[in-house]
Parts: structure tokens; C-alpha cells; sequence
């Protein structure tokens, strides 16, 4: 559609698919420049698929612990490509080396053996149940998140807390509360002229003047913290996103910086897939190992894009549940019950090992560890002592009938 001089003006439904599609051209969040009701930032990733707690944090001090992983079973501390130690017996996949120095500066806590409250092995089932933060499927499709979001600032603003990275926000973001979106542009942007011209002509109209306006704030915001715009040679300095464990770094690094900005947001969602390893998982080298690294690389990444705003923030990693402790015949392992929790940032009370821990010996239908700590008591500790949301709204509105699961003390720094 070319609209140079805009002799036939487009119908509104038409400029409705147009700021749709401006948004994801643009490529940032409509966000509005109000006050924030706090400046504390908090960043959610979910690992789809199904994380081996077991390998990513190996409990290498159990004595059965090379016996149940045969094959999977990680070289111990000060072996070549060894296990990188943290505590009780616990460690690091050599893999996550990128975020071993966090342990050390006391930001980074790991809570092993962590579980959502319900037992499926259905990925669909698991990540919607993790999502909406509830123990069985309802008819109630919002996220917990947003629902903090709407604790966090009961009144609807301008402002746009939450931020959603990727094509589409996450269950997690969805529900009343208006959250942002972001995510690399691979496409030419529009001309300034075209976006100066249709916000004339739709001036007068409320809904589209609005919208339109918010996105070219938003695109200001993201040229001016993320660098975007024409390179020397006047083409699109951006690349696009693509595939494999190192785009996670991309997106870690674009969401850090947005939440950096004192004009950006506070909340985030970054997803991050491949860890359904029913095949040729690997050990020390492999798929799994190669996931591993893009995770602590983009959160690497993450904590430098922060820059000063990293002493405010906290980083909690999920996965909707674990995997076997034993491997299959094929060299991976299947769906199982529990898995680990990573919480990092420097607001984080870290270096140590925190919640219950089950053991090796006896297993979940004699396969799958045992779950020790509902993930929601961890997101619990989070929200309510570095958002500040209310102990009876975390039991009632945030997570809908959990009084039983209790927030968890002492995650971040007093």
C-alpha cells in the first residue's frame, strides 16, 4: 500500500492492521514515560522443555549420585571439564561457567529439587499450569504474573510495567493488566514521513492517535537504548534474531537495556526452548551442554546490559518440570518430576543453598526426583520482599488458593 501523498486515505481497519504491523516493525514497546510505582526490576525465564535439574546443578556429593546418572554422570571438582563447586555438595554444569563468579560474589542461590505443585508430563499441560500458577487446569487463562502486575499498580496507566520478549507475549504476561512487547526487527522500518503523515490524518481519532503515538515513543525509547537505526551505510543496522542456543543473548541483551532505562519497564518474560532432551542429551559436550552455554551467556549478557540497574534486580529461571534421573536407551532422558530453580541478580541473597533437598536414594515411582520445594513459594519470597506485594494477595489473587505453600525467607538482600 503506498500512501506518499495519501490521495485515498486508508480505511481504519486498514491502519489496524498497519499499527499492528508497525509494531512489530518497530520493534519496541509502547511505553509511556510516568512514574514507576517501584524501582525494582524482575526477570522471569522460562525454560520450555523440561530442564535436567540434575545436570545443570549435579548434586555430585550424593554417593549414589555417578551410580543413578551412569552415563550422564558429570566429572567431579579438578577433573578436566569438571563440575564447577558451589556448596553441600552441589555444583555447577561446566557449561554455566559464565555465572560461576556470581556464586562467589553472593548473586547467585539455587534451589534444587523444585516442582510447580502439580504432576503432568505433558509439556502443554505443565507450562500453562506454571504459567497461570495454580495446581490444575481452570477456565482462568491469566497469567500469574499479570496478576502481580495488577497488585503491583491496581491503577491502569500509562505506564506499561511489564515486557514480554518474542513474537507473542507468554501466558504468563496475559491477563487485564496492558504489559509491552519486544522483538529484534528483521524488517525494513517505516519511513518517518509515512508515520508523520498518518498521525496527521488520524489527529482527531482517539484510539489510533494514541496508538500511534505510543509507538513512535517507543521507538525512540529503543534507538536510543538499544542503538537501533541505519547504519553508515544507511541500511538497517539490525540483525536478524535467528535460531539456536546463542539468540538467547540477543534477547537478554535488548531486555536488559529497556529495563536499564529510567523511561523503561520493570518487569520481564524472556523464554528460552530446547531442553526436551529424549535424545542424545550428552554430558560434558552435547545438545544439553550447548543449551546450557547460550543460558549463561544471555544471562551474562543480561546482567551487563543492566549496568547499575543489575543492583536492583532479580533473575528467577523456571522450567515446568524435570527429568529422569537415569538415562533412556537412546542417550537422553525422559519426562520426570522435579527439577532446579536459578534465582540471580544483585538484589539476590545468594551464594548458598536454599529450600529442602530430597536425595538420590529414594526417587518418585523409583525414577524421578522427588520434588522438596513448590516453585511458587519461591516466586512467593520474590514478589513479596523485593515488590513489595502483600503477603494475603500473593495467597488469594497472585496465586489463587495457596495459602499451604509458604513465601520462602531470605531470597534477596535485606
Amino acid at each position: 500500500m503506498i500512501m506518499d501523498d495519501l490521495a485515498c486515505p486508508p480505511s481504519r481497519r486498514t491502519l489496524l492492521r498497519l499499527l499492528g504491523a508497525s509494531a512489530l516493525i518497530l520493534g519496541a514497546p509502547r511505553i509511556a514515560f510516568a512514574a514507576a510505582p517501584t524501582d525494582n526490576r524482575l526477570i522471569v525465564v522460562i525454560l520450555r522443555g523440561a530442564l535436567d535439574g540434575l545436570a545443570a546443578v549435579p548434586p555430585y556429593g550424593e554417593k549414589r549420585y555417578v551410580e543413578r546418572r551412569a552415563g550422564l554422570a558429570l566429572p567431579m571438582p579438578g577433573e578436566a571439564d569438571g563440575i564447577l563447586p558451589l556448596a553441600q555438595g552441589f555444583g555447577l554444569h561446566p557449561a554455566l561457567a559464565p555465572i560461576h563468579p556470581l556464586w562467589a560474589s553472593g548473586e547467585l542461590l539455587v534451589v534444587p529439587a523444585t516442582a510447580g505443585g502439580y504432576h503432568t508430563r505433558s509439556h502443554f499441560d505443565a507450562q500453562d499450569l506454571l504459567e497461570t500458577g495454580v495446581p490444575k487446569r481452570s477456565a482462568a487463562l491469566a497469567g500469574w504474573l499479570n496478576r502481580a502486575l495488577a497488585e503491583l499498580q491496581p491503577q491502569a496507566g500509562a505506564r506499561r510495567l511489564g515486557l514480554a520478549t518474542g513474537s507473542a507475549i507468554p501466558l504468563m504476561l496475559r491477563g487485564s493488566v496492558p504489559v509491552a512487547s519486544w522483538e529484534p526487527p528483521d524488517m525494513k522500518e517505516p519511513a518517518p514521513t509515512l508515520l508523520a503523515a498518518v498521525a496527521r490524518l488520524y489527529a482527531g481519532d482517539p484510539l489510533f492517535a494514541s496508538a500511534l503515538a505510543d509507538g513512535i515513543k517507543a521507538q525512540n525509547l529503543q534507538d536510543e537504548v538499544l542503538g537501533s537505526g541505519p547504519g553508515p551505510d544507511g541500511a538497517p543496522s539490525n540483525k536478524p534474531l535467528g535460531f539456536g542456543p546463542g539468540a538467547f543473548s540477543v534477547v537478554a541483551g535488548a531486555a536488559g537495556g529497556l529495563l536499564a532505562s529510567e523511561a523503561g519497564p520493570r518487569i520481564a518474560v524472556m523464554e528460552m526452548g530446547g531442553w526436551d532432551t529424549h535424545v542424545g542429551q550428552g554430558a560434558v559436550k552435547g545438545r544439553l551442554a550447548n543449551n546450557l552455554a547460550g543460558l549463561a551467556n544471555g544471562l551474562a549478557e543480561l546482567r551487563r546490559s543492566l549496568g547499575a540497574a543489575w543492583a536492583r534486580s532479580v533473575v528467577v529461571c523456571v522450567t515446568e518440570f524435570g527429568r529422569t534421573v537415569a538415562p533412556n536407551g537412546t542417550g537422553g532422558t525422559d519426562h520426570g518430576t522435579a527439577s532446579v530453580t536459578l534465582v540471580l541478580g544483585g538484589a539476590v541473597h545468594g551464594g548458598r543453598i536454599a529450600g529442602d533437598w530430597t536425595g538420590l536414594d529414594q526417587l518418585e515411582e523409583n525414577r524421578d526426583l522427588r520434588a522438596a520445594t513448590d516453585i511458587r513459594a519461591v516466586l512467593k519470597g520474590v514478589l513479596r520482599d523485593h515488590l513489595g506485594i502483600a503477603p494475603a494477595k500473593l495467597d488469594s489473587a497472585v496465586f489463587p488458593d495457596s495459602g499451604v505453600v509458604r513465601a520462602m525467607q531470605g531470597l534477596v538482600r535485606a
